[in-house]
């Protein structure tokens, strides 16, 4: 069998290199015509244990169940949200509202007339719509080629987000400001992280908010998907860490010399969870659910959002939501949460907070179910055996005491008041510590110690090594005794050579790549004074908050992070598992020495370094741009005149090339755009990686496809021959390459 299933492929091969391409196309399209019409084994949406189990619990309005089941059999709408924070969003909105929806209404795809995309209502600013083409139709229409490479794109270049609609909902109740310190416990893959980063710069003239966002996730391997959602929208003000957030490690801060923790204004508890609302597009809930997920799943919901309002500030807001129309993952989670608390947490009333959404109110009353359809009302009905699947926080305290919680202020989603899925919110407010955290640790009032010149922080942005310590203790139990959190003298978690690392223990078992440390500069750092002095950095550039990836040989690129999250990595190291954190904005150059600096600037970290830089700064014009997109290496003289004399006289080496918008000529681009670039002998270039490239000429009017190139090379002349030695071309490539790296792609 094996040797003829090689001989087959062998003729296969042989035959496939006499085909043209013409022909493999032809194939490949009969390929994926064939997978779509076979498809899988379609799975019957019905579910009687399910019907039974919600009809029972009256969570759907009188004469409405009929049409909630019927709404639950459909897809789900696809629903995008564009960037809100950046200054191009109103473009983009333009450009997709102008072009790309109005061609949408006058395609047919098998003969039906397609409905165009509308904005959801309860969504500020037209950022978020909704549309009922599906992926299918999308990838398969020879007619939504163009919409399907701008989805995709756009997607890669952080300015729009395939995102459901309910999902939307949590980071808009948190109400974030810029100086917010933000928690998100369970955050891959990362759409609702992103939301919370836009919120913090939300002013873009703004480079380093005063607030940060900790993104974490129990899962490895989706904490680099995470990762890459996060990068997309270039914030030094973000960290990815890998925890279980049951038992998420308290951190600490150093503020006025002294050592205290870090309670977050912000917290998303957006917990693991049954998933029933999610059933129009995860279709195999259908035969898989059973009561026995939510039974299972409702101890670590609890033991999550308990850690959550741990870390809460007074006055801070948690946003506890679930997928899940279930009480027992829903309601119940939230009373036990109350009740613990003894009056230190109280249900927001966030009824009026979005206008425009349609919702059900919390319920007050239910049942317990077992797999097999056995209904409990009271924990004391549940027999000694059952003790083990069912616990008491399961069920609905006594009458007065579910008045006092106000779980009428809790929001249910449900799918057919707005074409959406199932979803459940609760918003926290916390107005005092929790009883059992009330006395302070006296170890927290000591001096902290010594900062060395050069902290190193064991992370790295493209490799991890996950540390696990066989004898960690629960992360409270030194607070709650009163001693010190951290287990030890203080000085034993800055070592001789200054790194920040986990410390000693028992068993260290790494897991992962071998990761490069991060690496601040030290104030004498002999790399800084060139790059000073070459941009004409302003005395207010928080050259401390700069950081490399290595101790030893040259710093290949540079990173920042903002003064907020410098002072967790230098205090907290020994404590996290960073995956990544801190923005590129400055790469090494090959023989840049001899150019007055040896690093350019990064693309990447651009709108963050760019307010500090006196310097090397272009003004150019929206056509000047177009040349610089267009082509890979334009000679001076194809660009505008007041562009030639700013450069005539400048020194070759990296520079910055900026647009402002006219606002005399509203027929123009209206947003600001800066790139990097090169000045050579001859010429200009930019370093723009290939999405962002394409998003900047569509905002200018010029249409790009995928197969099209986006350069064009400039011809050679006797005299330039050598002008491609004196630039580090390669440089362009790697930022494409480094722009793609584990991109698995948006999911149109």
């Amino acid at each position: 069998m094996g040797r003829r299933s090689k001989r087959n492929r062998r003729k296969e091969q042989r035959l496939a290199v006499r085909r043209t391409p013409e022909e493999e196309e032809e194939r490949r399209k009969a390929r994926e015509q064939a997978a779509w019409e076979s498809g899988y084994t379609e799975i019957i949406k019905e579910n009687k244990l399910f019907e039974h189990y919600y009809q029972e619990l009256k969570i759907v309005p009188e004469g409405e169940w009929e049409q909630f089941m019927s709404i639950m059999r459909e897809p789900l709408p696809a629903t995008i949200r564009i960037t809100g924070y950046k200054s191009h969003a109103k473009e983009i909105l333009h450009c997709l509202k102008e072009k790309y929806f109005k061609e949408i209404q006058n395609i047919e795809v098998d003969g039906q007339k397609l409905e165009a995309p509308q904005p959801l209502n309860w969504y500020p600013d037209e950022l978020a719509w909704h549309t009922n083409l599906s992926r299918k139709i999308i990838r398969k229409s020879p007619e939504l080629e163009k919409f399907h490479q701008f989805l995709i794109s756009e997607t890669e270049s952080g300015n729009i987000s395939r995102q459901e609609a309910v999902s939307m909902i949590p980071p808009l109740l948190l109400g974030v400001q810029p100086h917010h310190k933000i928690l998100d416990m369970c955050a891959a893959p990362g759409s609702k992280t992103k939301q919370l980063i836009e919120m913090l710069h939300a002013d873009m003239d703004i480079p380093f908010p005063e607030g940060f966002v900790i993104a974490n996730d129990v899962d490895n391997r989706r904490c680099y998907l995470l990762v890459h959602q996060a990068k997309r929208l270039n914030s030094p003000c973000v960290m990815v860490v890998n925890h279980d957030a049951s038992s998420i490690p308290r951190l600490l801060v150093e503020n006025n010399g002294e050592r205290e923790v870090l309670f977050y204004d912000r917290i998303l508890c957006d917990v693991p969870c049954s998933g029933d609302g999610t059933l129009r597009k995860n279709i195999d809930v259908w035969k898989k659910w059973t009561t026995l997920n939510s039974l299972q799943l409702h101890g670590l919901q609890i033991r999550i959002a308990t850690r959550g309002v741990e870390q809460l500030a007074e006055g801070g807001r948690m946003v506890y939501s679930t997928c899940s129309l279930n009480p027992i993952e829903d309601e119940a989670v939230i009373a036990s949460l109350l009740e613990k608390s003894e009056g230190s947490l109280e249900l927001a009333d966030v009824s009026a907070e979005i206008p425009g959404l349609k919702w059900m109110p919390g319920i007050a009353h239910w049942k317990v179910m077992t797999k097999e359809g056995q209904w409990f009302d009271r924990w004391e009905d549940v027999p000694t055996s059952r003790h083990t699947q069912i616990r008491p926080t399961m069920f609905p305290r006594d009458e007065m005491k579910m008045k006092e919680m106000n779980l009428h202020r809790c929001l249910r989603i449900l799918p057919h008041h707005q074409n959406t899925g199932g979803f459940f919110v609760a918003v926290l407010i916390k107005k005092a510590p929790m009883p059992w955290n009330r006395r302070q640790p006296k170890a927290l009032r000591r001096a902290p110690a010594a900062v060395p010149d050069v902290p190193v922080v064991a992370a790295d942005p493209e490799y991890v090594t996950e540390v696990v310590s066989e004898t960690a203790a629960e992360p409270d139990d030194a607070e709650k005794e009163g001693t010190k959190p951290d287990g030890g003298a203080e000085t034993d978690s800055v070592k001789k050579d200054s790194v920040c690392g986990p410390p000693p223990s028992k068993k260290i078992k790494l897991v992962g790549f071998k990761e490069d440390p991060f690496v601040f500069l030290s104030a004498d750092d002999p790399v800084f004074p060139p790059i000073q002095k070459f941009y004409a950095l302003d005395p207010s550039f928080p050259q401390q908050n700069l950081l490399s990836r290595t101790q030893k040989g040259k710093k290949k690129q540079l990173y920042m992070v903002s003064k907020e999250l410098r002072n967790v990595l230098l205090h907290n190291s020994e404590k996290m598992k960073v995956i990544n954190t801190g923005i590129k904005v400055l790469c090494r150059n090959n023989d840049g020495e001899e150019f007055g600096c040896a690093y350019r600037l990064a693309q990447e970290g651009i709108y963050t370094i760019y307010p500090f830089i006196n310097s090397r700064v272009v003004m150019v014009s929206v056509d000047d741009i177009k040349i610089l997109l267009t082509q890979e290496n334009p000679f001076l003289r194809k660009f505008g005149s007041e562009t030639q004399e700013q450069t005539k006289d400048l020194a070759m080496g990296s520079i910055i090339l900026k647009y402002e918008p006219d606002p005399e000529k509203p027929e123009t681009l209206q947003c600001p755009i800066v790139l990097c670039g090169w000045r050579g002998k001859k010429s200009i270039r930019s370093f723009v990686p290939k999405n962002e490239r394409m998003h900047y000429l569509r905002m200018m009017g010029v249409e790009v496809f995928k197969n099209q190139e986006t350069t064009e090379k400039a011809p050679a002349e006797p005299e330039c021959h050598q002008e491609t030695e004196d630039m580090d071309i390669g440089c362009l490539k790697e930022e494409e390459q480094l722009a793609g790296d584990g991109d698995q792609g948006p999911d149109y």
